[in-house]
């Protein structure tokens, strides 16, 4: 076997600079020499990069560019010693190239190893991950003991490169459509199931979502003041956590523990949420609350009443829940108050954020549902309604959300109209579906929205 110091001398080895797979970068490059087509075989998968060795990545390179004009067959030593010479004369190549000799025995010594050329490549993106985040370990010790450390600057910062580390294991390769079409059959004659979708407790939303919301899914739920949008959303919590038994996150950002606890109660257990408030609730309520506590006490709902939110700390709580609990759904009370990554301006600030709740819901496979207000325009209007446009900072939400359901009660504008206790779910915004106005039934007194069928 030749060292390593036989192969380059004892200037040119690969410096220590943390785990190495140098031996899998001799295999890698010796391979596509002896079969170029290994490069786009290994596109998908290894990034040339990672290669630690400059040498080696430049025997990588310069296979690539010479089989531009072959149509098959192996690129031997020589023709990879006269493109690397030549970038050498013009300066294009800024480190000395391995000589003849050293590439006729990295070619011999590493041919019959190409049909595993996969195996070795992943080991040499695994060492320069680790490399990678070691690397971030010393940038964080740096920021640590900084003068200028800004913790929410700082540990974004932080988060968002060691999501980058890992993002770069996710591979996608594109694929026939013949591979997958399978699926699309098999899906138009089997209804989902609660592992695919998370039913919103209205009929006719789950009807029009086809069957629930979906992973990945970012849900806007937008109202004026004092419509019921928190109702809405702990409505749709109780749905999945304790109606299905879906592990469920409540992020309030306006309400605390004792406040969603008593609204909680009130609709499970049919009692009057005054009555809760007040204290005077009586023997019949009392046994309707000793029924409904247990099945409340089993669900997996979490509540979180903290007063500050961010996109890093949100990212590690999710993370954190997946791993532990099986995190599905979170709901957060709601978008305004969240704090914002910092931009030019409250629009490109929204923008930032949106677009980070969605590509969070994607990443993690989990739907995001965000309660937000909406802007003074419904009042303008001579039938109240609100629209899609209302939306405060509406570009980037409407943008990125999925689905965007408005909440409109008439009787919040005129308690005697003819409409008193209806309220109108107004899907404007829906990406996978036809948009409807879904009419279900208000009961403040008991802190829910149900079905109007139930009325």
């Amino acid at each position: 076997m030749t060292t390593e110091t036989d192969l380059w001398g004892p200037d040119e080895a690969p410096s220590a600079t943390g785990p190495s797979a140098i031996e899998s970068e001799r295999i890698v490059t010796a391979s596509v020499m002896a079969r170029p087509a290994l490069i786009d075989e290994l596109a998908g998968e290894f990034d040339p990069a990672d290669i630690q060795s400059d040498q080696l990545r430049w025997v990588w390179h310069a296979v690539d560019a010479i089989r531009e004009t072959l149509t098959k067959g192996e690129i031997r030593w020589q023709a990879v010693d006269r493109q690397q010479q030549a970038w050498r004369a013009t300066g294009y190549m800024p480190v000395p190239p391995l000589d003849l000799p050293q590439l006729s025995r990295l070619y011999d010594e590493a041919q019959p190893a190409y049909a595993a050329a996969s195996y070795y490549a992943q080991q040499i993106t695994e060492a320069a991950i680790a490399r990678r985040f070691l690397a971030l370990g010393a940038d964080i010790s740096i920021r640590g003991r900084s003068a200028a450390f800004d913790p929410t600057v700082d540990i974004a910062a932080t988060q968002d490169a060691l999501d980058d580390i890992a993002r770069n294991r996710d591979t996608s390769t594109p694929k026939l459509v013949r591979d997958i079409i399978g699926g699309a059959l098999e899906r138009s004659v089997t209804p989902p199931s609660l592992e695919e979708v998370i039913p919103t407790g209205f009929i006719d939303l789950d009807a029009l979502f086809s069957g629930g919301f979906k992973p990945g899914q970012l849900v806007v739920v937008a109202a004026r003041p004092a419509m019921g949008k928190s109702t809405v959303g702990l409505g749709f919590a109780r749905a999945a956590a304790i109606r299905n038994g879906i592990p469920t996150l409540f992020e309030s950002l306006e309400m605390g523990d004792a406040e969603l606890s008593d609204n909680i109660l009130s609709a499970e257990a049919r009692v009057p949420l005054h009555h809760i408030k007040q204290g005077v609730v009586d023997d019949a309520g009392v046994q309707r609350e000793a029924r409904a506590v247990p099945r409340i006490n089993e669900a997996p709902l979490y509540l979180n009443d903290s007063s500050e939110l961010s996109l890093p700390t949100l990212r590690g709580r999710i993370r954190h829940m997946i791993r532990t609990v099986g995190l599905r759904l979170v709901i957060i009370d709601y978008l305004q108050l969240m704090d914002a990554p910092k931009a030019e301006n409250r629009q490109a600030e929204v923008s930032k954020l949106t677009r980070g709740l969605k590509l969070m819901a994607k990443e993690f496979g989990i739907t995001l549902v965000i309660l937000a207000q909406l802007n003074r325009g419904p009042e303008s209007r001579t039938d109240k309604k609100p629209l899609v446009s209302d939306l405060r900072e509406s570009g980037a939400i409407e943008q990125d959300a999925d689905i965007v359901i408005l909440l409109h009660r008439e009787d919040a504008y005129e308690s005697d109209s003819p409409r008193a206790g209806e309220a109108d779910f107004i899907v404007g915004k829906h990406r996978a579906g036809p948009k409807a106005t879904i009419t279900t039934a208000f009961q403040g007194h008991y802190a829910q929205f149900i079905d109007m069928a139930q009325s």
